[in-house]
């Protein structure tokens, strides 16, 4: 069975970002995926309802998505709105979505409070990163979903398709 992904709207070219860009993810693997039917879009926040362009939003006290499910953590725009059930609701609709398409690995965006799975923002707005995952990734990780960034395309590429072979 040819394995599929989930992957992160704005890696596939869509303006659903919050400041209403998008940051494609070029490279051979994504058009090789594309045509064999093997990648499931989605963006989290989109699918709970949230508008584009949206204000920035960070988990707040240098927290991450897994403190996010465990109730001790809030994600917070940088208006002070607190937006946690949104980010709740977006990583439900993420893992159902990657459950009905049998997606076993999820391809993110890196840095953003959904998606980030080797780094998110540390919840001050000032532009400092820190080691973590975002609310959505963190759902489906826990959940047995292969998660990877998409500067980890080439593990990635490797898992699914086993060690290239040197000549």
């Amino acid at each position: 069975m040819t394995a599929k992904i989930l992957v992160s709207a704005c890696l596939m070219g869509h303006a659903v970002r919050y400041d209403g860009a998008s940051k494609p993810l070029i490279h051979p693997a994504i058009d090789r995926w594309r045509q064999e039917g093997r990648l499931v879009t989605i963006c989290p926040e989109m699918s709970a309802g949230m508008p584009v362009p949206r204000p920035p939003a960070e988990i707040a006290s240098g927290m991450s998505g897994t403190d996010v499910l465990d109730g001790g953590a809030t994600v917070v725009e940088n208006t002070g709105r607190n937006v946690t059930g949104e980010f709740l609701d977006a990583a439900e609709n993420a893992l159902a979505l990657a459950r009905e398409t049998d997606c076993r690995f999820a391809l993110l965006i890196d840095g953003s409070p959904s998606c980030g799975s080797g780094f998110v923002y540390d919840g001050t707005f000032s532009g400092a990163r820190r080691a973590g995952q975002g609310v959505t990734a963190a759902l489906l990780a826990r959940n047995g979903i292969e998660v990877y960034s998409d500067r980890e395309i080439e593990a990635l590429i490797e898992r699914i398709d086993g060690p290239r072979e040197t000549r």
